[in-house]
């Protein structure tokens, strides 16, 4: 296969829709910072005006659109900075640069992720107990189960080679997609382009702009290094790809051939999705010599000395000792020769509750950074588990 410094357009976009194995979190490690009730609704917006364009009377039905939104036409090859962007991959990557202008004129801008990457207006306090109930429900352990069955080699193999308890991938997969029934429909170069060059105004902008032309840039170079037409990937409103929901840079960085075939398929390979989610882990942080339970129900004194360990950061960092000194207690005797994270999980108007944090527990931070999502991965890996076994 030509690389697309040398191969003309026109075979890139011909290549067979096969190859375009990988598709839609991520947004996560960055790979999915977006959740999967924002990935709903991203999905419900884009259904919604793909009906409101739709005439009220159609004569035939009309197989299904193999994305959910198809963008507005912008003409990104006139912007200013997108030519210089181009310039600078061309000149960085090797990219043909005739080629680079061909493939960002059929690019089209997204509204729908830019209105869902928009500040979200004030709401309700955050909520553990119902955060955790979209997640922790029969549908999505059912279909956890199934996975599990059929993929038990490849989850004992990844637990063998990386350290990585079965679980905890399958608890990770199953936030994230639902085991691939909700991995994204979104052509990926639109949503990264959109967001590269149109993120909407926000305190960070400019951060987050740079952070997407960079997730651009690594979609060309997957595209090109496993041969797929980029415009054929199709991921969430954020860009992310797969099962897993790796954005474009964890692809490249994280993501294995866990099974043998010489391509990295993140939508179409369990297997891939499997080794390439205990490998992020592993990369971030995850220790295999630790113990098997990651966090450890604690209570906290009225004396309220335990603030000071709230919120310092997504690593385990303090001793037993100074935990306890501070009011900080467990029934479940953690053990005294580790350290630990003190976090809390709020629930609005109830009581918050907290938890002795293990170094794997801010590995799976990594992933997502968010206490409610690590905490909901190795909720729904635990209960998999046991319907499993009975």
């Amino acid at each position: 296969m030509l690389p697309i410094k040398y191969a003309p357009l026109s075979l890139l976009f011909s290549l067979p829709l096969f190859l375009s194995s990988v598709c839609n979190t991520a947004y996560a490690g960055e790979n999915s910072n977006i959740s999967a009730a924002d990935r709903a609704q991203a999905l419900r917006a884009a259904k919604s005006q793909a009906t409101k364009k739709s005439p009220v009377k159609t004569v035939a039905q009309k197989a299904p659109a193999k994305f959910d939104f198809e963008g507005d036409d912008v003409n990104y090859a006139n912007w200013k900075e997108v030519r210089a962007f181009l310039d600078d991959i061309a000149a960085r990557d090797g990219f043909d640069r005739a080629a680079l202008d061909e493939l960002i004129a059929r690019v089209r801008y997204v509204d729908t992720a830019v209105q869902l990457m928009k500040p979200a207006p004030p709401g309700k306090p955050k909520n553990w107990q119902a955060y955790s109930a979209r997640f922790i429900e029969p549908v999505r352990i059912n279909a956890g189960v199934k996975f599990w069955d059929e993929n038990a080699e490849a989850l004992a193999r990844a637990e063998r080679e990386y350290g990585v308890p079965a679980e905890i991938i399958v608890g990770i997969i199953g936030v994230e997609t639902v085991y691939g029934r909700n991995t994204g429909r979104f052509r990926v170069l639109d949503a990264l382009a959109t967001l590269a060059f149109s993120y909407p105004e926000s305190p960070n902008r400019a951060a987050r702009m740079a952070f997407f032309k960079g997730e651009l840039e690594n979609a060309l170079l997957f595209a090109r290094k496993d041969g797929i037409d980029p415009l054929t990937l199709l991921g969430s409103y954020a860009g992310a790809i797969g099962l897993p929901q790796f954005m474009p840079s964890s692809i490249m960085k994280y993501a294995v051939d866990f099974d043998g075939d010489s391509h990295i398929d993140l939508r179409n390979s369990t297997a891939d999705a499997i080794g390439s989610v205990a490998n992020f882990l592993i990369e971030h942080g995850w220790k295999r010599d630790d113990p098997a339970i990651i966090t450890y129900p604690a209570t906290v004194s009225p004396s309220r000395a335990w603030e000071k360990f709230i919120g310092q950061g997504l690593e385990a960092k303090y001793r037993l000792q100074e935990l306890q000194a501070a009011g900080v207690s467990s029934v479940a005797n953690p053990p005294q020769n580790m350290l630990f994270g003190l976090i809390d999980l709020q629930n609005g108007s109830e009581a918050t509750e907290y938890s002795l944090a293990t170094n794997n527990f801010f590995a799976i931070t990594q992933y997502n950074r968010s206490y409610f999502y690590a905490m909901s991965v190795i909720d729904l890996g635990k209960a998999v588990r046991q319907a499993r076994s009975r």
